[in-house]
């Protein structure tokens, strides 16, 4: 599929104006919401603000941006007869990319002063939606999560004239539905502390592990083993420790 529209909205900044730069040198229709908008544009970066897409401002504080008919039909349209008529007739034309990032609630959460309030306005709504909406049509459809990708991605562009392979895009829609479902659960676990009423033995006990590095060997030497951090805890411990 030939990436002709792709919608970015991001709260990690890193790299965005290098990916909007190689997109917009790509041919492709920049789509953006807010501080994203602002960024590219100040970077001499034609994008459009969803806002003149949806033909409806941002209200509630941002709180309400994306969620519109004219965005989630260009995202969730398959590239099907039917479909496209679809489209066709309501005036909205599919977005092929979807770069998209969340707010920051993890690092909001582990500052010792954060409060409840400030937890759950960092609760992203839009973006998940946006993501998880890309990631279920990635036959048609790609998402980026991270920063990190963006390289890879725009040089497999180049070098297809603006196409990136089935085999892409599903390995795009696996690591935004883990970016995502990291995130819910980071939410649930933290809801769950925060509560009155949470017990100690819950009846759902959730993990959130990451890896730190790749072990020389397991229990015994013909064994492979990996350490893990819990990224749940945050005082000090040899998995967090810096080795000089």
């Amino acid at each position: 599929m030939k990436i002709k529209r792709a919608l970015i909205s991001v709260s990690d900044k890193r790299g965005l104006e290098e990916l909007a730069r190689g997109l917009n040198e790509l041919g492709v229709e920049l789509i953006s919401t807010g501080g994203t908008a602002e960024r590219i544009s100040k970077a001499g970066i034609p994008v459009k603000e969803v806002s003149d897409i949806t033909k409806f401002p941002e209200m509630l504080g941002g709180r309400v941006k994306s969620l519109h008919p004219a965005i989630f039909g260009g995202i969730l349209a398959e590239r099907t007869e039917n479909h496209l008529a679809q489209l066709q007739e309501q005036n909205i034309e599919p977005i092929d990319l979807v770069v998209c990032n969340l707010y920051p609630f993890a690092k909001v959460i582990s500052s010792v002063d954060a409060t409840e309030d400030q937890a759950i306005e960092n609760i992203d709504i839009g973006g998940p939606s946006m993501i998880r909406a890309a990631a279920k049509n990635f036959k048609y459809v790609a998402v980026v999560v991270e920063p990190n990708d963006y390289g890879a991605v725009l040089e497999e562009l180049r070098e297809t004239k603006g196409e990136l392979s089935p085999k892409t895009r599903k390995q795009l829609a696996i690591k935004a539905f883990q970016h995502t479902a990291d995130y819910d659960g980071l939410i649930y676990r933290y809801l769950s502390d925060y509560s009155a009423d949470n017990e100690l033995f819950p009846e759902f006990y959730d993990y959130r592990l990451k890896k730190v590095m790749d072990l020389r060997y397991g229990e015994n030497p013909h064994q492979k083993a990996a350490l893990y951090q819990d990224l749940k805890i945050n005082e000090p411990s040899l998995v967090q420790a810096e080795q000089l």
